[in-house]
């Protein structure tokens, strides 16, 4: 029998009714994993290749013939916007199966919640932090709601390995099977993944089964690329200063004018700053103002309203945005892709750029970089644009290799035990120590953490009245710990700064991160506002909308950890002659001045480079980790260092007081030598990111350091002495 053949009837109309030719490779791929097996099933493949599809078919398919006595599916997705757009999608599909979808996340409506607990049936879909919400809230209902569930299928499962948010997932997902006794099959959905090995076992934590990712042949797709680069003076204080900056701004209205397409930024800033000057040239120029902002904090009406402009709209809509478009929301045919600056990861670019290109066009992303003339008379190393080397290192990387960044895990994610275990208390009670351990290192994410380490950290939680004992000698949630879990903001494991919602009239816009004063003007949403109101009290901002150019800023830190293999490429990149066809004249100019500033300083060729007596700087090329661990093991030897990392991208260490011999001696004993990271000196107040680190002792964020942050095998092997 045919995989079409053992469809359902109702998805069988459903096909005949969209007109599909054929079911797609991945498809029949799925269907076999899932009719024929019980193991779980990794589906990776690129964006718009039918993934969605492949494994709601036969899930659906299961679900029909055998319903569930209770949610027979549970569909996880790192954003609200993908599960609105995943909603209307299966809408579609299951009109006339029977099975009913649900939403359930904080915009989702109350009512439809309320039936679904009445009786519960179909499919869920959520996101970790209402998942955490309910077991942390309704833990008998999570019984009720789960007893029977068949599958679990996690979208983006890229988004999730590498942070603490995907071990929470894991830790959640393994609580939902203690509390129900079933042990669901989880199907994992990814667009840009380079190695399967590590998905799978995330996918696999908690399950005793293996996991199969079907090798389906991506058809060859044709690629339109293109770089820019412009010199500006950011001053913009004379006519030539705007000049130049007005050029770049029209550029980027050439590139997006009569396309419909997302112009990517790495921050919101930039994105509300692009959009402004867009609008500003498209009244100037008399065009249709088909500009839109989508962004963290655009209200969700407004984010929802673009979503489904873009899909709907045959206008050629330009939208600014950061990775919140990113991900697989379906936005229809794109044209093109424009990306100012350099995407963060190869994983990011194969991302972006599979957002364009569908209905058999080649996929299509122009990067745009413009840069502070004022550079050019710095320091050598100054006068380099690194994320511009950077940009063509990941391009070559993807287009030559098809390399994309491995996942890894964390192994002590400590921050993330903290939280799981308040959370287990919200929902538990009062339990003995050894009944809390028993639970919780139990959890697969928490297999490297020692009885004794969970110890200590039970101690201090007690000691800073997270926690507090009972008179029967049991554990309570404390006082301080209270207030703290029943802040909505405790379902995520994210950081979440304080911000003010600002509103229109009945409006809601969005939210900033700064309580600007009367009379101040800020952008937001691709409009400009001037501040009339500010209450504290409700964190609301009252505005009115004015014309012309504002800006807005957002602080935060991307930490995203450059990997060896970037800096490697970059390396090469600046010692090869190699010419790339798709830079344009001025950005192979740049890339000339840039291989020419390398070869004078000899920086890719001399292991430590004279900056000042004394002071040598030290281009060793390898990734952000590896350079924080040969900073550590310079400090332990008493040579005072400081790294240079512009713009996430680790490129020197400093050193001071110390000759150039006796330097590339101990950078030899590193390379060559029995070192020991465990004897590495810590700053007290070491921080791992982790949201709740502070609710950790010192000596363990230590040990999570050394093993999750620092890598010392990896660096011996990038560093070239």
């Amino acid at each position: 029998m045919s995989a079409f053949e053992r469809l359902a009837p109702f998805i069988k109309d459903y096909i005949y009714r969209e007109k599909w030719d054929n079911l797609r490779e991945i498809q029949v791929a799925a269907c076999d994993v899932l009719f024929n097996t019980d193991k779980n099933l990794l589906l990776a493949s690129g964006t718009a290749s039918g993934k969605t599809e492949a494994a709601f078919l036969p899930v659906l398919t299961k679900l029909y013939e055998n319903p569930a006595a209770s949610v027979g599916v549970l569909y996880i997705s790192p954003l609200k916007a993908l599960i609105n757009d995943q909603f209307l999608r299966l809408s579609g599909l299951l009109e006339e199966s029977g099975i009913r979808v649900t939403k359930w996340h904080g915009d989702a409506s109350l009512s439809e919640k309320n039936k679904l607990l009445k009786n519960p049936q179909g499919i869920i879909q959520t996101t970790p932090e209402s998942l955490e919400a309910m077991l942390m809230r309704r833990k008998t209902e999570v019984i009720r709601l789960f007893t029977d569930l068949r599958f679990v299928i996690i979208d983006e499962v890229h988004s999730f390995v590498n942070e603490d948010r995907g071990v929470q997932l894991l830790c959640i997902l393994e609580r939902i099977q203690k509390l129900t006794g079933v042990i669901p099959i989880r199907i994992g959905l990814s667009a840009t993944l380079g190695e399967y090995e590590n998905a799978e076992k995330w996918l696999n934590s908690g399950t005793p089964r293996e996991c199969i990712t079907p090798q389906v042949p991506s058809p060859k797709k044709q690629l339109r690329l293109s770089m820019q680069h412009y010199y500006v003076n950011f001053d913009n204080k004379t006519d030539e200063d705007k000049k130049s900056m007005n050029a770049y701004y029209d550029y980027l209205y050439a590139a997006t004018f009569g396309k419909k397409c997302i112009l990517f930024s790495n921050a919101k800033a930039e994105v509300e700053e692009n959009i402004a000057h867009l609008k500003n040239i498209a009244r100037k120029n008399h065009t249709p103002d088909n500009y839109l902002v989508h962004h963290g904090n655009i209200s969700a009406s407004l984010r929802e309203f673009t979503e489904n402009k873009m899909k709907t709209d045959e206008s050629k809509t330009v939208t600014g945005a950061t990775l919140t478009l990113e991900l697989g929301i379906d936005l229809g045919y794109l044209e093109r892709i424009v990306q100012t600056g350099c995407p963060i990861s190869v994983s990011s670019f194969v991302q972006r750029l599979g957002r364009s290109g569908r209905r058999g066009q080649p996929s299509e992303m122009w990067f745009v970089f413009r840069e502070d003339v004022k550079n050019i008379n710095k320091e050598f190393y100054q006068a380099i644009n690194w994320s511009f080397v950077k940009c063509i290192a990941i391009i070559e990387l993807y287009i030559r290799e098809k390399w994309v960044e491995p996942l890894r895990q964390k192994k002590l994610p400590l921050s993330v035990l903290y939280h799981q275990t308040m959370s287990y208390m919200v929902s538990a009670g009062e339990v003995t120590p050894a009944l809390l351990a028993q639970n919780l290192l139990t959890l697969t994410p928490f297999k490297e953490v020692t009885q004794e380490d969970y110890k200590t950290l039970l101690l201090y939680m007690l000691g800073n009245k997270q926690l507090e004992r009972s008179e029967n000698g049991g554990l309570l949630i404390g006082e301080d710990g209270e207030s703290l879990v029943n802040n909505y903001d405790f379902y995520s494991v994210f950081e979440t700064p304080e911000e003010y919602s600002v509103k229109f009239a009945s409006e809601e816009i969005g939210t900033i991160q700064e309580a600007f004063p009367v009379g101040e003007r800020f952008a937001l949403a691709g409009r400009s506002w001037e501040v009339l109101e500010v209450d504290k009290k409700t964190n609301i901002i009252y505005v009115k909308e004015i014309s012309g150019i504002s800006t807005n800023q957002w602080y935060g830190f991307n930490g995203i950890p450059v990997h060896n293999k970037i800096m490697k490429k970059m390396k090469e990149i600046l010692q090869s002659k190699e010419e790339y066809g798709y830079l344009s004249e001025s950005a192979a100019n740049r890339l000339k001045e840039i291989r020419q500033i390398a070869l004078n300083s000899k920086l890719t060729t001399k292991p430590a480079i004279p900056i000042v007596e004394g002071v040598y700087a030290i281009f060793p090329f390898v990734g952000t980790c590896e350079l924080i661990t040969l900073s550590h093991l310079l400090t332990e030897k008493g040579i005072a260092n400081k790294l240079l990392i512009e713009k996430n991208v680790p490129i020197c260490i400093f050193t001071d007081d110390i000759s150039e011999s006796s330097l590339l001696n101990e950078l030899k004993d590193i390379k060559y030598g029995d070192v020991d990271l465990a004897s590495v000196t810590m700053s007290e107040d070491l921080q791992t990111g982790g949201k709740y680190d502070k609710f950790v002792p010192g000596d363990l964020l230590k040990k999570q350091y050394l093993i999750d942050f620092l890598n010392l095998s990896s660096l011996k092997e990038g560093l070239d002495i």
